[in-house]
């Protein structure tokens, strides 16, 4: 009895979580992002659950105050609780990458798939489309259309919407280029030997197998629509009246911040920026050896 127990506990398979913990271990970039990532959720849900949000906004509070227990970031010139404000600029720039970068990867996938699995004049029209928007620079035209719109109609949303508009060329020929590979596999001419139809194919057989791309994609495009968001905010270009980050920034330096020594003004949006971005960098390297075969690693 002892020696049949014995033999059947080495041959079980580790749990899914310790096969996850062993793989962060080993993948370091993705599992240092997840926790940058993980730390600013958690500082940002702890925030809205614990603070006021309307002290985000200007005349809440004591102007130009300096860190202190009862402002831990200060306060600016306008009298917003800084700390308010980060909480705030946290969640909507967050929500703008994520709103952006779906959308982009959405649309991508879709046409990806379109123009590499039906083929003929859709994928060359698809094709055309993004060669010739793809050199053009996407943040040039986002400026021209975000400066076009009228200040008091942009909100977090238009911002998305702006930012979206050229973002989905790249996630299109990406997954474009993995579909025309993956369609002349064995299983798929398996799957119409079969009498299995084209929708059928798609998402049964070829769409879980590039889970991995779309998923590198969709992070990829968060990155891109935070950086660009951020520049657009920077560049008043933004919903001026919000505590988005590039917001924060770009009034700190309209009131001369540094040269008026309010220098925490500027700091904390400057610093979460890098944290951002820092770690969706860190997750997209890390999910880089998940959807590349050639760089996998094993147990």
């Amino acid at each position: 009895m002892t020696t049949t127990t014995l033999d059947r506990t080495a041959f079980l398979q580790p749990s899914p979580m310790t096969l996850m913990g062993r793989y962060l271990r080993r993948n370091k970039s993705l599992a240092v992002g997840l926790l940058i990532l993980l730390l600013l959720v958690l500082f940002t849900a702890n925030g809205l659950a614990t603070v006021d949000a309307e002290n985000a906004y200007p005349l809440s509070v004591k102007t130009k105050q300096v860190p202190s227990v009862e402002f831990p970031l200060g306060t600016d010139y306008y009298g917003r609780d800084l700390y308010v404000a980060m909480v705030v600029g946290l969640w909507q720039t967050a929500l703008i990458g994520v709103l952006a970068g779906a959308l982009g990867t959405l649309v991508g996938v879709v046409l990806g798939f379109i123009s590499a699995y039906f083929g003929g004049w859709l994928d060359a029209v698809i094709k055309g489309i993004c060669q010739i928007l793809t050199p053009i620079p996407a943040f040039l035209i986002q400026v021209i259309i975000a400066g076009s719109l009228d200040k008091r109609d942009v909100t977090i949303y238009t911002m998305a919407f702006v930012v979206v508009l050229l973002a989905w060329m790249g996630p299109t020929l990406v997954i474009r280029s993995q579909v025309l590979t993956m369609k002349e596999r064995q299983f798929v001419a398996v799957a119409k030997l079969s009498g299995m139809g084209d929708l059928g194919i798609i998402f049964r057989e070829i769409f879980p197998n590039l889970l991995p791309f779309i998923a590198a994609a969709f992070v990829g495009q968060v990155f891109f629509a935070v950086f660009q968001s951020f520049y657009l905010a920077v560049l008043g270009l933004g919903p001026l009246r919000e505590p988005l980050l590039g917001n924060t920034i770009w009034n700190a330096n309209g009131a001369s911040a540094f040269f008026n020594n309010w220098w925490w003004w500027p700091m904390a949006p400057a610093f979460a920026l890098v944290l951002i971005l820092g770690s969706l960098a860190l997750i997209n390297m890390g999910m880089d050896e998940i959807a590349n075969p050639r760089i996998r690693r094993t147990e």
